[in-house]
């Protein structure tokens, strides 16, 4: 990894925009195009979009030739076979420089079981492309104060029998952020968590390099809060849901970290 480009202990920091199951086939050409006309500026922040399935390709060739990289939103741990509408590691891998495992939806709407994002960690890290890991609590668990011990049972899962990492990206991207009794935590609640995560993953891989290993925060990610929850010192991103479905808030967010990270020092 290069000089430029670098924050704090060499990590660079990485903003992600989850389409979810939003945008129609031109929305979705007409926003990537408008995301990396204006993200081409921001030498210190990775940025990446998640759009649905139908739209990779699309998108794909949209952002080529731009600094804009491209992930999807989910995929099935087998090779191939009989599992219709899934989508296979080895499909996405000359696709996709990323895809999201774990994220809360798919284990509340979809029942993902730590074991099965277990099974999927293993093959996107066997066949591709680079996953980016989401743990995250409930609001009952936040309020009674589980969170930290929920966390890292789902990172103890998630990378059990692994073979050795090159790099990992972990979200905290908790079940509560679309609920309207969770108000949003203050910045430093973020900064907390990954702290935690952070921890739990230097006990399970410690032969992994500290600029290997980025945390990002998956809460309600809005141009408001972005620079103060991207200040924590251990927050390395965000993962933004609704605000990446408009051109002009999530390149707030984009710009927000690429000010924050353009301080810090490199490691």
């Amino acid at each position: 990894m290069s000089e430029r480009g670098t924050t704090v202990a060499g990590r660079r920091t990485l903003v992600v925009g989850n389409w979810k199951m939003n945008t129609s086939q031109e929305e979705a050409h007409a926003l990537a195009a408008q995301i990396a006309a204006a993200a081409s500026d921001v030498p210190h922040v990775e940025v990446v979009l998640c759009p649905p399935f139908p739209w990779l390709v699309g998108v794909r060739q949209t952002l080529a030739g731009s600094t804009v990289a491209l992930g999807a939103q989910h995929m099935h741990f087998q090779e191939h076979g009989a599992f219709t509408g899934e989508v296979s590691p080895r499909m996405l891998a000359g696709l996709c420089r990323y895809v999201l495992l774990g994220q809360y939806e798919r284990r509340i709407h979809f029942q993902e079981t730590d074991w099965l994002v277990a099974r999927k960690m293993a093959a996107a890290t066997q066949f591709g492309p680079q996953p980016i890991l989401c743990v995250g609590d409930t609001i009952d668990q936040r309020e009674d104060g589980s969170t930290a011990a929920i966390v890292a049972r789902q990172i103890e899962s998630a990378l059990e029998g692994l073979a050795p990492l090159q790099e990992l990206v972990v979200a905290y991207d908790p079940a509560w952020t679309t609920i309207g009794r969770a108000m949003p935590p203050p910045a430093d609640f973020a900064g907390q968590i990954c702290a935690h995560i952070r921890d739990v993953v230097s006990e399970l891989m410690p032969q992994l390099p500290a600029a290997s290993v980025r945390v990002i925060y998956g809460g309600p990610v809005t141009p408001a809060n972005a620079a103060s929850t991207a200040a924590q010192p251990s927050v390395d991103g965000l993962l933004a849901g609704s605000a990446s479905l408009r051109a002009e808030s999530f390149l707030q967010i984009v710009q927000a970290c690429e000010q924050v990270s353009a301080t810090r020092p490199a490691g």
